[in-house]
């Protein structure tokens, strides 16, 4: 074979090799890049308490479809560390803008208190608070019972409605299971005014919780009742229905005449 032939199609090989990598290198370099399917998201690396700070220890970052953004999630875990959390969050689970204290406000009970609202704790009849079916979260009436020098019957009125538990004892989240226990000392989230009311309340009577249901918002008119009320007596006169007020008037004189061993009663309108 003629050397010189062989040479010539040994460079058209090479050029033909050579034009064909460089228009499939161009085809390749000027594909887009796959769109990122997943996004890293700070996350809980442990259980979290309520009131708990976080630390970078306690953090870790997960994958999340991109296709389902996080509103109120954290790519930094430098962005969320020092912060606490106001609710318990699961191991793996994001850690949201919602599920933390403003910057500042505590750590703690101290950020489980909304801005303008005050927490109280005060003690009650460990029975009659419900028997310790009081957990954090419960809504409540608070009822005194009066007692005093001053007051000759006593009496319990309903001083506050609609009333949240924040803690119960020195626990801020609820027993898992819902299990019973008996308290002395309850913390209530109550505004500045009530706040008041309650404080002032527990000097002068007997503090007492009754549970309400978690969607009854409802409230009722607080009357006072007495002894006499629930003992089956008669009412007291500034409780008395208008009637029966009208009728005890008809027989307001009564006189009695002793003549020998003779008794006499007349009654007189």
């Amino acid at each position: 074979m003629n050397p010189r032939r062989l040479l010539v199609a040994l460079l058209a090989a090479l050029l033909l090799s050579g034009g064909v990598t460089y228009f499939l290198t161009r085809r390749i370099n000027g594909r887009p890049a796959p769109a990122q399917t997943t996004q890293k998201y700070v996350a809980a690396s442990r259980p979290l308490q309520a009131g708990e700070v976080l630390k970078p220890e306690n953090l870790t970052l997960v994958e999340w479809p991109a296709k389902m953004p996080l509103e109120g999630a954290f790519t930094k875990i430098e962005e969320v560390s020092g912060r606490a959390v106001i609710y318990p969050v699961a191991t793996r689970q994001p850690v949201l803008e919602e599920y933390l204290a403003v910057v500042g406000s505590g750590i703690g009970l101290t950020v489980k208190i909304p801005e303008g609202m005050r927490a109280a704790s005060v003690r009650s009849d460990e029975i009659i608070g419900v028997a310790g079916f009081l957990f954090p979260g419960s809504h409540v009436d608070v009822l005194v019972t009066f007692r005093s020098d001053t007051i000759p019957t006593p009496a319990t009125q309903i001083v506050l409605q609609d009333v949240e538990v924040l803690t119960v004892g020195q626990k801020i989240e609820p027993e898992p299971g819902g299990k019973a226990e008996n308290v002395g000392v309850v913390t209530l989230l109550l505004n500045p005014e009530d706040a008041q009311k309650i404080v002032l309340a527990s000097t002068q009577g007997t503090i007492h919780f009754v549970l309400r249901n978690g969607a009854d918002r409802g409230r009722v008119a607080a009357v006072p009742v007495r002894v006499a009320e629930i003992s089956g007596g008669a009412r007291s006169p500034d409780t008395a229905p208008a009637g029966r007020a009208h009728g005890a008037a008809k027989h307001a004189y009564e006189v009695e005449t002793i003549m020998g061993d003779k008794h006499v009663t007349s009654q007189f309108e």
